[in-house]
């Protein structure tokens, strides 16, 4: 059984990963009817759930020397500078600074700049960490050379899964357009460096979703079950997005497609974060995941994930190709393995 500080630590973890989430989608609902942008929320999002694990450690584990206190810290302070910039552009959604003759959003740059200068930050404070205090709390890179085939693998059936999709709509042709334009190929060879300036929104989510709740989730339900339903929980976590960025004419068919991703790509994550216990694996995978999409559309830009438009056509294709690309590796070794107690 659970005991109380653990149960404590779940409580504020739900409080600030899911609390903070649909309080911050009210005011989206409202943004949204005013036609204001939205595009602070979804970056400041991202940083909750890892928020959530750090605040509840750094509430619950006071007197556990191991806990990284400075890099919770300091994670935890730029995810309120984030929420309470995103709470004030909803009141102040005009301003603008120009650059180069051209009306650019304080906010835009705002977003940009707190999540590069947290990333920067953090990976000083994490090389400033002692081992131990990385080890004891998931924070270390481990099982090197299949972490690398993981993410290798990951790229393989992100690009067959691509493809697949792309003849399905007959489109091919496209894709052929977008593989010979340069900017395809200058945007590819810097995400590395994207990475390494914008992980913290990435680790954002992993930290609360694979290291913390999916083991809790697997204890509960079990190995296969724990990671299906974290893929539904964390799909509904996406609903304020799903409904008032993502989308303006789909609703219903976005939170449906959330769900097929998030179950999917949530199965290929647990196997990768299972066969390495390393959190940094998730973390590339999902930065590649959400970098790879604005290249492969030939779109070049995140505008790509606002206002789109899905027929229930789209909506079966991907369960069905998902599905059989990611959702098979829900019968891999580690699925069938007894966790240790």
């Amino acid at each position: 059984m659970r005991g109380e500080k653990e149960n404590r630590e779940l409580l504020i973890y739900i409080a600030i990963a899911y609390g903070v989430t649909f309080l911050m989608g009210l005011l989206m609902w409202y943004g949204n009817s005013k036609n204001l942008d939205l595009s602070m929320f979804p970056n400041a999002q991202m940083f909750y759930p890892a928020a959530g694990v750090m605040l509840a450690m750094l509430c619950v584990r006071k007197k556990d020397m191991l806990v990284p206190k400075i890099f919770y810290s300091f994670f935890v302070c730029v995810t309120f500078i984030l929420a309470i910039a995103a709470i004030i552009s909803i009141f102040y959604p005009y301003a603008l600074v120009v650059v180069g003759g051209i009306p650019i959003s304080i906010w835009a740059l705002l977003q940009q700049g707190l999540i590069i200068g947290a990333s920067v930050v953090s990976w000083i404070i994490l090389l400033a960490t002692k081992k131990e205090k990385r080890r004891a709390y998931g924070l270390c890179w481990n099982k090197s050379a299949f972490s690398w085939i993981c993410i290798f693998l990951f790229v393989v059936l992100y690009v067959f899964r691509t493809v697949i999709a792309v003849a399905w709509s007959g489109q091919l042709n496209m894709l052929g357009m977008i593989a010979k334009s340069p900017n395809t190929w200058m945007l590819l060879a810097v995400l590395p460096i994207n990475f390494f300036l914008l992980f913290a929104a990435f680790f954002g989510e992993e930290y609360g979703w694979r290291y913390y709740l999916q083991p809790l989730m697997q204890e509960r339900f079990g190995l296969r079950g724990g990671v299906l339903l974290l893929g539904v929980v964390w799909g509904i976590w996406h609903i304020p997005v799903d409904l008032f960025y993502y989308t303006q004419d789909s609703q219903l068919l976005m939170v449906l497609t959330q769900q097929i991703t998030c179950i999917t790509l949530g199965i290929f994550f647990a196997y990768a974060y299972m066969k390495t216990e390393n959190i940094w694996v998730p973390v590339v995978l999902h930065f590649l995941n959400n970098n790879l999409a604005p290249i492969i559309s030939g779109n070049y830009s995140a505008s790509v994930f606002e206002n789109q438009s899905i027929a229930w056509s789209e909506l079966l294709v991907s369960f069905v190709i998902n599905g059989v690309i990611f959702g098979v590796f829900l019968f891999a070794k580690p699925f069938r393995k007894e966790r240790d107690a």
